[in-house]
C-alpha cells in the first residue's frame, strides 16, 4: 500500500500564514475556474470564511475590503473576480515608502534638543509685546535648564542670552534687556518622591 504524503518542505510559501493551508489551496482552486461566474461565487465564500477565521478584523473599519485584499494577495494577484471594492494593484501593495529626512540637531548645541530652534522661529511668529518677551525668557530658561543637565556646573545668563541670539539669527537680545534668568538651583530642583499609602503607616510608626 502506498501513500502520496505531503512534507513541509515540499509545499508552497504560505503568503498569508494565518488563514493556514486549506485556506490557500482554495484561492489556488478558485483561480483555475474558467467560468467568471463560478470564480465570483467561489470567492464571496472564501472572503466569508476568512472573515470567520479572524473575527477581530470586524472591528477594523472597511474589514470587508480587507479580506478583498487579502485575497487577491494569496493568489498573487491572478485571480480574476468582480469585487465589490476598489481592487488592490500589486504595483501600489510593493511601491516603497519615501525616505524619511534624517533629523538634525539645533546647529552645533546639540544639548539644547532638537525642538528648540522650532521654539525660536515660533516665537518670532508673535505679535510684539509682554507675551513674546515672556516666551522669549521662557525658551532662555528652558535653555538654561538643558544646558544645565548637560553641564551641571554653572552657567551665566549671558552665555545662553549670546546662544539664543545665534540661535535667532540676531533677532532675540534679551541680554540688552537687563533681566536675570532663573537660578540655577531652582531649574535643578529635583521633585520629592512620592510616598505610597504604606510607606506613609510605615514612617508614622517610626
Amino acid at each position: 500500500m502506498e501513500y502520496d504524503l505531503e512534507y513541509n518542505s515540499e509545499r508552497t510559501h504560505l503568503i498569508i500564514p494565518e488563514y493556514g493551508r486549506h485556506i490557500q489551496k482554495l484561492v489556488d482552486y478558485c483561480v483555475s475556474l474558467k467560468d467568471l461566474e463560478e470564480r465570483n461565487k467561489m470567492a464571496k465564500a472564501i472572503v466569508d470564511v476568512m472573515g470567520n477565521l479572524q473575527p477581530h478584523l470586524r472591528d477594523v473599519p472597511d474589514f470587508k475590503s480587507k479580506l478583498w485584499d487579502q485575497l487577491f494577495i494569496m493568489s498573487d494577484f491572478k485571480l480574476e473576480v468582480d469585487s465589490p471594492y476598489e481592487r488592490l494593484q500589486k504595483e501600489v501593495l510593493q511601491a516603497k515608502p519615501e525616505k524619511l529626512a534624517y533629523p538634525k540637531s539645533a546647529s552645533k548645541y546639540r544639548f539644547y534638543g532638537n525642538n528648540i530652534q522650532t521654539m525660536i522661529d515660533t516665537a518670532l511668529t508673535w505679535e510684539e509685546g509682554d507675551a513674546r518677551e515672556a516666551l522669549y525668557f521662557a525658551i532662555a530658561n528652558h535653555m538654561k535648564k538643558c544646558y544645565l543637565n548637560w553641564n551641571k556646573d554653572t552657567v551665566e545668563d549671558k552665555v545662553i542670552y549670546k546662544h539664543l541670539l545665534e540661535l535667532s539669527h540676531g533677532k532675540i537680545d534679551l541680554e540688552i534687556l537687563d533681566e536675570d534668568l532663573a537660578e540655577s538651583k531652582n531649574l535643578l530642583r529635583k521633585k520629592k518622591p512620592k510616598y505610597t499609602n504604606k510607606q506613609h503607616q510605615k514612617n508614622k510608626k517610626r
